[in-house]
């Protein structure tokens, strides 16, 4: 029985290794500080200078690859892949990354986000002929690839991004290449590091070592492996590392910025860099200016755990009320279990938060979560809470309300199952349970991200208007599995 959270899903973590004598170790370090973007499959792609090899399977980093496992895929080069799709089959076929023979040799690929025209391109390189292994969305930028008439890789990389619309940050490999690219919105992160050369020692013999080059999803990997963190790779931006060094070119130009605001607000980690800003600083400040928007009088403040956990420390400290953990999340708990016969209210809740009622018995509790989709999870925590003592409840969240789907690599329902597209906030109050209720505003949300001259951000999830085109979106479900 699987009974998830009531929030919008992960999405997906790439990572990516130059010139180190333990990619594949090190691609797999990079997965597992990312595994809070995708816990359905992960894979792992390597180059030996000669042939690429991949290994990829159903389930968590650390139950895919172990010695053993990390030992079919030898070299110096390699690229890895942690998914959550957001739609179509949840299948070992569709696990990244996708390998291929074609015309130019072996490619590898993974990806994050959603290509929302890869539909009408798959009809049309079927109807001529193509056979494609998978039904996800990325297979179709390989076979842009293959078809691509430019002569040289990079120029036929260039090409086919160019065909493709929507939300993408992939890595790719070739036996002697790493390709890192984002799409010209920079809808996803993608970031670009540095594990600098050991110097040989002296007298002995050896080729003088070069700088190990990575790319991740987000920076935390780079702590893990012992790589500095060096910049962003810039939206449109297409980086090629070989041989020849780091090169880098502009296959488009002109798009607006459109980076996903919700990595601030929930995805990513906050001890990462995401779209050159501080996650921790960015949530810290959400709470902040919730608490400047949203004030009520109250004995503690308690976050939901543990995305909610950074801005209530800043809701704290901007309100004076004290901090606590009154809610204790078990970090233990797998995505399939056994639920008694005898059906116990809440159970699925209760099985992944416990109330401190030591803490929460007779006080007025200000709840802070990151955000409400449906807001049955929602109505569940503040009843434990109610039950655990309190004597008010009041939640604040530290983004608007979400009521619009979103089409560029994140799982969220549809619009009919969003409660902030159905129902005032009134009503949301009352259908949860709280004595009050408040959102974080659409302008204190840009103000706590830092939205300014360099950074633009994609809000359609607020406010339903989409930086692409797109049709029906009522009703128009994301292309094939997606990242």
């Amino acid at each position: 029985m699987i009974i998830p959270f009531d929030k919008f899903r992960d999405e997906c973590g790439v990572v990516a290794v130059y010139a180190h004598p333990e990619a594949s170790t090190l691609a797999y370090l990079g997965l597992h500080a990312q595994q809070h973007r995708g816990q359905e499959s992960a894979g792992i792609a390597a180059s030996d200078g000669k042939h690429l090899s991949v290994h990829k399977d159903m389930g968590l980093v650390a139950d895919i690859f172990g010695a053993d496992s990390l030992a079919k895929v030898p070299g110096s080069l390699a690229i890895g892949h942690t998914r959550y799709s957001t739609a179509g089959d949840s299948a070992v076929a569709n696990a990244q990354p996708i390998m291929v023979a074609c015309n130019k040799g072996q490619i590898a690929l993974a990806h994050n986000g959603n290509i929302v025209n890869a539909l009408s391109i798959r009809n049309r390189l079927e109807q001529a002929g193509s056979i494609f292994q998978t039904n996800s969305d990325t297979e179709v930028v390989l076979h842009l690839i293959a078809q691509s008439r430019e002569t040289t890789l990079p120029e036929a990389i260039a090409d086919a991004l160019r065909r493709i619309e929507g939300a993408f940050s992939l890595v790719m490999i070739t036996k002697d290449h790493i390709f890192a690219a984002r799409d010209p919105r920079g809808f996803r992160p993608l970031v670009m590091g540095r594990i600098p050369a050991v110097p040989a020692q002296e007298g002995l013999p050896g080729a003088p070592l070069r700088d190990t080059i990575v790319f991740a999803s987000e920076s935390c990997a780079f702590d893990l492996i012992g790589a500095e963190y060096v910049r962003e790779v810039k939206a449109g931006e297409l980086v090629v590392v070989g041989p020849e060094g780091v090169q880098s070119r502009f296959y488009s130009s002109g798009a607006p910025q459109s980076s996903c605001i919700f990595e601030h607000v929930y995805f990513s980690r906050p001890d990462s860099i995401i779209f050159g800003r501080s996650v921790q600083e960015s949530r810290e400040e959400l709470g902040r200016q919730l608490a400047r928007e949203a004030p009520t009088d109250a004995d503690i403040v308690v976050p939901v755990p543990d995305s909610g956990v950074t801005a209530a420390l800043g809701y704290s400290h901007e309100s004076g009320v004290p901090f606590r953990f009154g809610l204790i999340r078990n970090h233990y708990v797998g995505r399939t279990f056994i639920e008694p016969e005898q059906k116990m209210r809440d159970f699925g809740v209760k099985l992944k938060l416990n109330p401190v009622r030591a803490l929460l018995e007779g006080k007025r509790v200000i709840l802070v979560d990151d955000s409400i989709v449906r807001g049955t999870t929602s109505r569940k925590i503040v009843r434990m809470v109610r039950d655990a003592g309190a004597t008010e409840v009041h939640l604040r969240v530290s983004c608007p309300p979400t009521i619009s789907p979103c089409f560029y690599g994140v799982d969220t329902p549809s619009k009919r199952q969003l409660i902030g597209a159905n129902k005032s906030i009134e009503e949301i109050r009352e259908y949860i349970g709280a004595d009050s209720l408040a959102y974080l505003s659409l302008e204190g949300l840009k103000k706590a991200c830092a939205e300014g001259e360099h950074t633009t951000y994609c809000t359609a999830c607020y406010t339903g208007q989409y930086p692409t085109q797109w049709i029906d979106v009522e009703e128009i479900a994301p292309v094939a599995a997606t990242k």
